[in-house]
């Protein structure tokens, strides 16, 4: 079968987050798609297969576990359908997930994908080993339906400079930590983030889509405007757009592709 690796929310190779793509022909058993995700090392590694009703089922698994919602392997894999010419450029990719219907389209910036919003409400008492855990004491922390916690710190600087604790981190009971703060005005960015979830596999993901549905909401209310552009500060960085809709967000980034093979197993 087909196979890809991707770089997403970026327009040149080795930048942005790297995702798997598997095109399926048919059904592939949980565990082995499980080991073909810890085979490719990726934060997630997508499997798209195509339904006879119409559109794609796609699933995303981590080296570790299987997720409900993935941002970057979704434009990658929406990527390859556009590129290889299996969803023509002027239609939607549609895809079917444990989240729901996804809806990707090709839109002179990017790829724009139709996600839903998943706001985070503020926590009462942030979780034990938080602050140890990022080595800064944040100002405001909440936590979404996703299961991931937010974290605003007070600058650009201190999300760039963060070495966290990740042994720490990974003994919260949360998918991953968001750490964001407002862009520092340099660039064309309204903010920036990181994101750490070794509960799943995942040290630092380089670039997270599903969390701009959760940043997008915040920063929205914050700086009152529903159109916005996030940077994430990590080594390989990448730049999110994101647009705001009632219970929507639309991200848009662009994507290259880097490897196409065929899996043998």
């Amino acid at each position: 079968m087909r196979i890809f690796v991707v770089d997403a929310f970026t327009d040149r190779p080795f930048r942005g987050n790297p995702a798997g793509v598997c095109l399926l022909e048919e059904p592939a058993d949980e565990r082995w798609m499980q080991q073909a995700a810890a085979e490719m090392r990726h934060s997630e590694t997508a499997f798209v297969r195509p339904l006879e009703t119409g559109g794609f089922e796609l699933r995303w698994f981590t080296p570790a576990v299987e997720v409900r919602l993935c941002g970057h392997a979704t434009l990658a894999a929406a990527h390859v359908l556009f590129t290889e010419w299996i969803v023509a450029w002027d239609e939607l990719a549609r895809f079917h997930t444990k989240s729901g219907l996804l809806t990707v389209s090709s839109t002179p910036q990017g790829l724009e994908l139709d996600f839903p919003a998943v706001p985070a409400a503020r926590m009462e008492e942030p979780p034990g080993g938080l602050a140890a855990g990022l080595g800064v004491e944040p100002e405001w922390v909440a936590c979404n339906a996703q299961n991931d916690v937010l974290a605003v710190v007070a600058d650009a600087e201190t999300v760039r400079g963060l070495r966290p604790d990740l042994a720490l981190l990974g003994d919260i009971d949360a998918r991953g930590v968001c750490v964001t703060a407002p862009a520092d005005g340099t660039g064309p960015e309204d903010f920036v983030s990181r994101f750490f979830a070794p509960a799943v596999g995942i040290d630092e993901d380089p670039v997270t889509g599903s969390a701009h549905c959760m940043l997008a909401p915040y920063w929205a209310r914050r700086l009152n405007k529903t159109s916005l552009t996030g940077r994430q500060l990590s080594e390989r960085e990448g730049v999110v757009g994101v647009t705001v809709r009632d219970d929507r967000v639309l991200l848009t980034g662009q994507a290259v592709t880097v490897l196409k093979g065929d899996l043998l197993v």
